[in-house]
This record gives C-alpha cells, structure tokens and sequence, in this order.
C-alpha cells in the first residue's frame, strides 16, 4: 500500500487537523470563544484525523482497515453534521447551551478541563454565533463534515487499493 493509495484517508485527516488549527487561531488570536458545541466538533473532527491515520497505519497488517477506517468516518461525518445542525439551528437561538449533550459530554469526559486550551468551554452558544465571510460557523462546519463524509464514502465504495 502506497501513499497514493490512501490519499483520500490522509487528506481527511490533514482537513479534520486543519479545521481544528484554524478554530485555535481564531480563538487564542482573535478572542472567539468556543460553546460547547464548537468543542464537540472539535472533538469530532480530531477523532476523524485519528482514524483515518489509525487506518492508514493498520492497512499494513490486514488491507480492509482502510475501508473499515472509511466506513467509520462516514458514521463521524453524521455525527458531526448533526452536532453542527444542531448548533446552528438550536444551541445558538438558546440564551444557554449548559445542560445540552455538548456540554454534559464535554464536562462529564473532562476534556475541557484537562486541556482547556483546545476543548475549554468559554461562551454560550448563542455568544459563540460567529460568522466568516458572512457564514456562520457552525454552517462551515457542517459543510467540512459534509465533504469529509463524502470523501470517506468514496474511499469506501471503491473496489480495491
């Protein structure tokens, strides 16, 4: 198995990486403080990179990891579809995003105070509806997942690497 083979896999995973850099600079640079629903995706996004790259890395000692690595992504990619569909269209219109699956799950793993750099929860959702080229983020997001998942399903549904 060639770099070539699992391109689709490790440019997933440099997108998921990407995203979540890019979500770093604009906080610690440019004071946009994530809710609880921004780290979710964050979350998600990391986990995607780390099976991708799991994948790539298994393929050498049975080659349907690749494909298994896809398939989970595509699951992820739902998942962080949903989570950015929900941010935009609910958490943001609510005066709080406490006591939502996003913050209960982020609290209740201690991710946020463990690494609060990355995964601190420092705004409610509705204070975090920050737009970019006048999109909201939370629909950058779900088009990322979106083209992610459909880039999982690609390297999924192909015949053979």
């Amino acid at each position: 198995m060639t770099l070539r083979n699992h391109a689709l896999l490790h440019l997933i995973a440099l997108l998921c990486v990407g995203a979540v850099g890019f979500a770093l600079v604009t906080q610690h640079v440019f004071g946009m403080r994530p809710c609880a629903w921004c780290v979710l995706q964050r979350l998600m996004f990391l986990l995607i990179a780390v099976v991708c790259w799991a994948g790539v890395l298994l393929t050498r000692f049975k080659a349907s990891f690749a494909r298994l690595s896809a398939g989970l992504v595509v699951l992820l990619s739902m998942g962080g579809i949903a989570a950015a569909w929900y941010q935009y269209a609910v958490a943001s219109m609510m005066f709080s995003c406490d006591r939502t699956f996003a913050d209960r799950f982020m609290v209740s793993s201690g991710l946020d105070a463990g690494v609060p750099w990355l995964f601190g929860i420092f705004s409610t959702c509705m204070d975090a509806r920050v737009t970019l080229l006048g999109v909201e983020y939370a629909l950058w997001s779900m088009g990322l997942f979106a083209v992610i998942g459909v880039l999982a399903l690609t390297k999924l549904l192909r015949r053979a690497d």
